[in-house]
């Protein structure tokens, strides 16, 4: 009665994907600011503000990968113990 480990769903071609989309997004974000006809200071306002929101967006997906595998690490954790116990468990055995 073991818990199946989960096996992963994601493809390289996913992983590929993905990956390409984000580069070619921030990329975009980043050649618009550039581009704007205004001054340099808003310019690089929106530049950092680009940055910033990209790496807190890794930082929430991190943080939300983190807490998803502790809750699989913890029940793990608990469902060993519960197959220790009953592995242990004798019925007939006389108490006292």
């Amino acid at each position: 009665m073991d818990a199946p480990t989960p096996t992963p769903k994601n493809t390289a071609a996913f992983y590929a994907q993905s990956a390409i989309a984000f580069g070619l997004a921030l990329f975009t974000m980043l050649a618009a600011v550039y581009y704007l006809p205004a001054d340099p200071w808003p310019k690089a306002f929106l530049g950092l503000g680009t940055v910033f929101l990209t790496t807190s967006a890794f930082s929430l997906a991190k943080c939300v990968r983190d807490a998803h595998e502790s809750q699989y690490v913890v029940s793990r954790l608990d469902q060993a113990r519960v197959d220790r116990l009953l592995a242990e468990h004798d019925p007939w055995r006389e108490v006292g």
